[in-house]
């Protein structure tokens, strides 16, 4: 049975200037970060629908309808911001749904969220993601900081496996390839929520890997990215890339 997947986010455009003696001139370059996931669920149950941050605060869904049409919903390295400031509200001063609502209310009746970390995830570079204190961070397992939750790790990390039993890391024993940095966030003191992963107690301990339930549906927290540049390419060239998030998804699309 095909599982329909959303992702949310995952694109930037970047502008750079190039000073050559007297001369100078611009230039612009638009970037996908999410091609090692669109490869490995290519030909699996998971029909993904990738759906880059600028089009995203136009195109996401203003409707419960809209949502339903999903069983899993990925938010990645995008902010608040770019779902509750549409141009009908920044522009023209219109009143729109709030989207932020419209998600907590459709993983309160049995849809599946996952965060993934990243530079606008969590509350993000300066604290400009903003999730902390929204109707999104009410049903994940983890809470935000209240400032720059960034933890670099420019040399290198490993994962510590702390629920081995865990769908999500079924068959994902062994040591994994590095990471090069996280979110940080703080674990809900709930029954239903687990620490499936972390990082090692001489890089802090962080969480890496949360699940929990919200009413019938599920979320998930992955605190490091989707690809490079937290991931290394080790990681996403890993024969356990694909099989990590196949697991998680699984387990978000797995009703109650």
């Amino acid at each position: 049975m095909t599982k329909k997947v959303l992702l949310v986010g995952e694109s930037w455009v970047s502008s750079a200037t190039h000073y050559k003696g007297f001369d100078q001139f611009g230039s612009v370059t638009f970037h996908l970060g999410a091609e090692p996931l669109v490869k490995a669920l290519e030909g699996s149950e998971y029909e993904l629908t990738y759906m880059p941050a600028h089009e995203a605060v136009e195109k996401f869904p203003f409707d419960m309808a809209g949502l339903d049409v999903y069983d899993v919903i990925i938010l990645s390295d995008i902010g608040a911001n770019s779902l509750l400031l549409p141009p009908a509200v920044w522009l023209h001063s219109k009143t729109v749904p709030n989207r932020l609502k419209l998600i907590k209310a459709w993983v309160e009746k049995g849809g599946g969220l996952l965060m993934v970390g990243g530079y606008f995830s969590f509350q993000g570079i300066d604290g400009k993601a903003r999730w902390r204190r929204t109707p999104v961070e009410d049903v994940l397992p983890v809470t935000c900081l209240p400032y720059d939750d960034r933890v670099e790790i420019p040399e290198g990390t490993g994962a510590v496996i702390t629920k081995a039993d865990h769908p999500t890391v079924a068959g994902m024993g062994g040591e994994w390839p590095l990471l090069l940095g996280v979110n940080e966030v703080e674990v809900r003191d709930r029954a239903d929520v687990e620490v499936v992963a972390r990082l090692p107690d001489d890089q802090g301990g962080h969480p890496l890997l949360v699940t929990g339930t919200f009413k019938k549906g599920r979320s998930a927290a992955w605190t490091s990215d989707i690809g490079p540049h937290w991931l290394s390419p080790a990681f996403c060239e890993w024969e356990g890339y694909g099989r990590l998030w196949k697991n998680i998804l699984s387990w978000l699309s797995d009703k109650r």
